[in-house]
């Protein structure tokens, strides 16, 4: 086994010999490819590759050799070492289950990711957090002081080095500023339905509509409200027997499992945005 292993990351405009040229400077760098994926956008005519590395140089020489190759092809680049954590804030109002959900995946080990801090605009979720060591911070928002509220934040991603934003059921709008700042490296999930219920008690309101599928839907933050470029998505059955609770229990347990895939993938570097889509290496 290589004792340094590697995730790179590139996309740049699609044109003959891209993966010829990787591969050979990756080669020269002594690196053994032990998994490549690529894609060419027929819309945007995009490359998109991600190339698992094993190899005994350090992450500097394999960006020096990858370097002329990147300058030629007008490469977007990114190396990262294979397993690393990204440091994620999560954010999060009264509901605790798709919180609950990354913190048990964290736990366990399948969710490569580290929390040092947990922001909430209510207090309900605090012991969730002091019961998983992750210090939790109350940010009150109102109109008046939403402006400040989203300054602490930033203030706090920039303490706590933070790599990745999760919204995890997080029940504010969040500024065009704020999704500025942020784009590219903050996740929502939202409830899916088909047709689409907005407003209070969504699951209630295709209870009565008699909807057949329930679903969520997990994506990039933009300033469109929920229209972020889309990372994972799952659709449940439902029927006439389920009652209104049910739908919610349902619903709750898939959004859980749709934003922790969505984050596994975004944290294993299997991502890349084309334009308002996403390539995803799942």
């Amino acid at each position: 086994m290589s004792p340094n292993e590697f995730i790179v990351s590139i996309s740049c405009p699609d044109r003959p010999g891209i993966v010829h040229a990787v591969s050979g400077a990756l080669l020269q760098a002594g690196c053994n490819i032990t998994e490549s994926r690529q894609f060419e956008s027929p819309e945007t005519h995009n490359f998109f590759m991600r190339v698992a590395v094993g190899t005994a140089q350090e992450i500097g020489e394999v960006r020096g050799a990858l370097g002329p190759v990147s300058e030629e092809f007008s490469m977007d680049l990114a190396i990262a070492a294979a397993g690393s954590r990204i440091r994620t804030l999560i954010m999060v109002s009264k509901e605790g289950h798709a919180l609950n959900d990354l913190l048990f995946a964290r736990h366990s080990g399948t969710l490569p990711i580290e929390i040092p801090v947990i922001v909430s605009n209510h207090l309900d979720l605090k012991p969730l957090a002091d019961f998983h060591g992750i210090e939790f911070i109350h940010l009150p928002v109102s109109s008046s002081t939403k402006e400040q509220a989203e300054a602490q934040l930033l203030a706090l991603v920039e303490e706590h080095d933070i790599e990745l934003v999760v919204l995890a059921r997080y029940m504010q709008i969040l500024s065009d500023e704020l999704c500025r700042a942020l784009n590219g490296r903050a996740i929502n999930i939202h409830h899916s339905f088909l047709p689409s219920f907005k407003g209070a008690k969504p699951y209630h309101q295709a209870h009565a509509r008699g909807v057949k599928l329930i679903g969520a839907t997990a994506h990039y933050v933009t300033a469109d409200l929920d229209e972020g470029p889309i990372i994972e998505q799952e659709v449940i059955r439902v029927d006439h027997a389920r009652t209104a609770g049910q739908f919610v229990s349902m619903g709750r347990n898939v959004e859980g499992r749709t934003l922790t895939r969505a984050v596994a993938w975004h944290a294993e570097r299997r991502v890349m945005l084309d334009g308002y889509r996403t390539v995803v290496f799942s």
